[in-house]
């Protein structure tokens, strides 16, 4: 058999398999006739969790969408994300806690004052239908240290506007919002540069 024949037939044998795989695609978009907006869980231990929603939020951009950014636990140091949002991007409502990690502060009753008060951002962003996508970054940390009260923040999300989308982060959450999102992504961490001993780098960690 020559390698022609042989280039042949992996060919055709490719090109059916991706006509398979196409028709599945196809058929799952097909499937999907519900229109509305979601809410993606974006979890675990691993290096990108808000890394991926900030990539969701420039792709809101990129359709002039008005977006609202809350984040807890993160602000004493500014994000790059904080810069460039905050000078370029008037369409995003961002507020961050701006006490920096509860191992820091150390102040039970100071931090959960903090976590009500970034709370009162998040809320009426999720009762106003002119934001199409709300990220809640790190809000895992205050429903875990028991900041915020988890039945509220469940159902605030639960009650938002049919077609706004919200994304969540953080490590852990709990049963209660993975059942409730209807995405939920798992961050893992195989391997991460500061247990090697190498420092935090701007542009790529903050």
């Amino acid at each position: 058999m020559s390698d022609e024949t042989t280039d042949t037939d992996k060919d055709r044998r490719h090109k059916a398999a991706m006509a398979k795989q196409k028709d599945r695609v196809d058929a799952a978009i097909e499937a999907a006739d519900t229109e509305r907006g979601v809410f993606v869980f974006i979890t675990g231990k691993g290096k990108g969790k808000s890394s991926s929603a900030f990539g969701m939020v420039m792709r809101a951009l990129g359709y002039g969408q008005k977006i609202g950014v809350v984040q807890f636990i993160k602000g004493v140091q500014l994000s790059g994300e904080e810069l460039y949002l905050r000078d370029h991007c008037p369409q995003v409502d961002f507020h961050q806690m701006g006490t920096g990690f509860t191992w820091n502060t150390q102040d039970r009753s100071g931090d959960i004052e903090a976590a009500e008060r970034t709370w009162g951002y998040v809320e009426p962003m999720l009762r106003d239908a002119s934001y199409d996508l709300v990220v809640i970054d790190e809000l895992t940390y205050m429903l875990g240290y028991k900041y915020l009260d988890e039945q509220r923040v469940l159902d605030a999300i639960a009650n938002r506007p049919q077609e706004q989308s919200v994304i969540v982060t953080g490590r852990g959450g709990g049963s209660a919002l993975r059942e409730l999102a209807d995405t939920v992504s798992e961050v893992d961490n195989v391997k991460h540069a500061f247990k090697a001993g190498i420092k935090a780098r701007r542009g790529v960690d903050y």
